[in-house]
C-alpha cells in the first residue's frame, strides 16, 4: 500500500482566486476544518507577500498540531527567512520555495538563463534548509518546460535536500495523458528521484485539473495540491474533495494506494469554506454540489429506492452529507411519490387514493420546477378536507424600541370563537409569535426561520418560512408568510405551520378511528 499525501493549498493559491480573501482568524477557522478533514500539508500562505499573509501563516502555526504546516517562499533568502519566521511555532513545517523553469517564463518574466535558474533554485533549498529539513522545490510552469532542463534541476534540488519535487502545470495547458507521461519520464529520467516525493499542481483552465493530477498519480505521483471546491487562480486547482473520492471510489483502478482523509468531513469543509467567503458551488458539482446525490428523473429514482447502486457510486454518508435526495418534480414518478407520502407520515392511504393525489401532484409539478414536502401535505389535506377548523388572524399590534419592552397584542379566530392575547418577548416577531402560542394554547418549537426579499425597493414584499414542532413526534410543520411588513410575514408563517399541523394531525386521527 502506498499513501498518497494530500497538499491543501486552499489558504494560499484557493486564496488568490478574485473574491475569496479570508481574514486571518478565517484561515485559522478553515485551516483547524482541514485538520480535522486529515489533510497531510496546509499551504497556510505565502509569508513574504504582505503583513496579513505573514500573520495568517503565523497564527496557524500556532494552532494546528497534527499537519505539516507550509508557507510558499520565491527562490529568494529574504522569502524564505519571512517564511521560516512565521513557521517557527509550527509542530510540523515544510518551506515550498518555486522558481519558473519554462522558456517564456525565463525569458519574459525572470530574464535569467537557464544556468542561472539552476544556481537559485539550489542556493534557494539549501537556504531553506536552515529552518527546517522539510523542503518541497516547485519547477514553475513546469508542463511547458524543456524536458532534460527540468530533469537537470530536479536532480540538482534534490541532491541539494529537497525532500519532496512539485511538476506544477501553472495554466493548466496539459492533457491528462500527457500529463501522466511527464510525470513517468520524470521517474525514469531524474537519477536521484528515488530520495524525493513528485508532487502535482494542476490548475483547470481547460477543465482537466483533477484529471491531471489523477493520471500524474496513476504514473507515479505521490502528493497532489488541492483545494477545497477546487477554488484557486483563474478556473481554479484540483478539488480535493474529488480527488480523494477517485482514488477512494476507484480502489480497483489506483491499486494499492490511500489517502488518510476522513470523508466523512468533506461535506462540512466544502460549506465552511462557502460560508467564509460567501461563495456556492454550482448545483451539479461532483461531490459537494447541491445536486450531487439529487434524483428526479423517475427511473433513476425508482432504481435508487429498489437499490442505491444501481445509480449512485458514492454512499451520500460517506462524503458528509446526510443522505441521497429524491427531488419530486414533473419527471418523478409514482413509486418515489408514493415513498415521500410514507416519510411523511401517511402510511395508511389507499392505492385509490394514491392515484388521485399522484394526478393532481402531476398537474402541480408542471407548475413548479421542484414539488416540496409542504406542497404534497397541502394536496392531500386540501383532497380530504381537513382545513375547516383553521386559525385565523384577525387583528395584531406591536409595541417594540430602544427602551420599551417589546409586546404584542393578537386576535384570532379558533373553533368559532374570537381570543384575544397579549405577549412580551425578546423582539417583535418573538412576542408576536408568544401571544399566537397564548392565544392557540400550545406552545411550539421553532426550528427554522428564513427571510428573503420577493421584490426590489424599500416597499418590497418579504416572503418568511418558518419550520415548526408542535409536540413530541418527528413531524416538522412548515409555513409560510408573504407581506411588506416582516412581523406580519411572520406572523401568517407560524400559523400557516400550525394549521398544516392540526389538519395533519385531525386527519391521522380519523383514519386511525376509522381503522384505516
Amino acid at each position: 500500500m502506498e499513501k498518497l499525501i494530500i497538499f491543501d493549498t486552499t489558504l494560499r493559491d484557493g486564496e488568490q482566486a478574485p473574491g475569496f480573501s479570508m481574514t486571518v482568524e478565517e484561515k485559522v477557522k478553515m485551516a483547524l476544518q482541514l485538520e480535522k478533514l486529515g489533510v497531510d500539508v496546509i499551504e497556510a500562505g505565502f509569508a513574504a507577500a504582505s503583513e496579513g499573509d505573514f500573520e495568517a501563516v503565523k497564527r496557524v502555526a500556532e494552532e494546528v498540531k497534527n499537519a505539516i504546516v507550509c508557507s510558499l517562499a520565491r527562490a529568494l533568502q529574504s522569502d524564505i527567512d519571512k517564511a521560516g519566521e512565521a513557521l517557527l511555532a509550527a509542530e510540523n513545517r515544510r518551506i515550498h520555495t518555486f522558481i519558473a523553469t519554462s522558456p517564456i517564463h525565463m525569458q519574459y518574466k525572470l530574464k535569467m538563463t537557464p544556468d542561472e535558474v539552476v544556481e537559485r533554485a539550489v542556493a534557494a533549498v539549501k537556504y531553506a534548509l536552515k529552518y527546517t529539513d522539510d523542503v518541497e522545490f516547485s519547477a514553475e510552469d513546469a508542463f511547458r518546460s524543456e524536458r532534460e532542463f527540468l530533469y537537470r534541476v530536479f536532480e540538482a534540488v534534490i541532491k541539494a535536500g529537497a525532500k519532496t519535487i512539485n511538476v506544477p502545470d501553472t495554466v493548466g495547458y496539459a492533457i491528462p495523458e500527457e500529463f501522466g507521461q511527464l510525470i513517468k519520464d520524470i521517474k525514469n529520467n531524474v537519477p536521484n528521484i528515488d530520495k524525493a516525493v513528485i508532487s502535482v499542481h494542476c490548475h483547470n483552465d481547460l477543465g482537466l485539473a483533477v484529471a491531471n493530477s489523477l493520471a500524474a498519480v496513476k504514473n507515479g505521483a505521490r502528493q497532489v495540491h488541492a483545494t477545497v471546491n477546487g477554488i484557486g487562480e483563474r478556473a481554479g486547482n484540483a478539488a480535493v474533495e474529488e480527488v480523494v473520492m477517485a482514488i477512494k471510489v476507484r480502489h480497483d483502478y489506483f491499486k494499492g494506494i490511500y489517502t488518510t482523509i476522513n470523508t466523512k468531513e468533506i461535506y462540512k469543509t466544502s460549506r465552511l469554506l462557502c460560508r467564509i467567503t460567501g461563495s456556492f458551488v454550482q448545483p451539479n458539482k461532483a461531490i459537494v454540489g447541491d445536486n450531487a446525490f439529487a434524483h428526479e428523473a423517475g427511473i433513476h429514482q425508482h432504481g435508487i429506492l429498489a437499490h442505491r447502486e444501481t445509480y449512485e457510486i458514492m454512499r451520500a454518508e460517506d462524503v458528509g452529507v446526510p443522505k441521497s435526495k429524491i427531488v419530486l418534480g414533473k419527471h418523478s414518478g409514482r413509486h418515489a411519490f408514493k415513498t415521500r407520502l410514507q416519510e411523511l407520515g401517511y402510511t395508511n392511504l389507499s392505492d385509490a387514493e394514491i392515484d388521485s393525489l399522484f394526478l393532481k401532484f402531476k398537474k402541480l409539478a408542471d407548475k413548479k420546477k421542484e414539488v416540496f414536502d409542504e406542497d404534497i401535505e397541502a394536496l392531500i389535506l386540501e383532497e380530504f378536507s381537513f382545513f375547516e377548523n383553521e386559525v385565523k388572524v384577525s387583528y395584531f399590534h406591536v409595541v417594540s424600541g430602544d427602551n420599551v419592552i417589546p409586546s404584542a397584542t393578537v386576535k384570532i379566530e379558533k373553533d368559532g370563537e374570537e381570543i384575544i392575547s397579549t405577549a412580551s418577548g425578546d423582539g417583535p416577531i418573538d412576542s408576536v409569535i408568544n401571544a399566537v402560542e397564548k392565544a392557540i394554547g400550545i406552545k411550539g418549537k421553532l426550528l427554522d426561520y428564513t427571510i428573503r426579499s420577493l421584490s426590489s425597493g424599500k416597499d418590497a414584499m418579504g416572503e418568511v418560512r418558518v419550520l415548526v414542532k408542535f409536540d413530541d413526534t418527528d413531524y416538522v410543520a412548515s409555513g409560510k408568510g408573504t407581506s411588506t411588513d416582516i412581523i406580519e410575514a411572520s406572523l401568517k408563517a407560524y400559523v400557516d405551520a400550525y394549521n398544516k399541523y392540526t389538519a395533519r394531525k385531525a386527519f391521522l386521527e380519523k383514519r386511525i378511528s376509522e381503522g384505516v
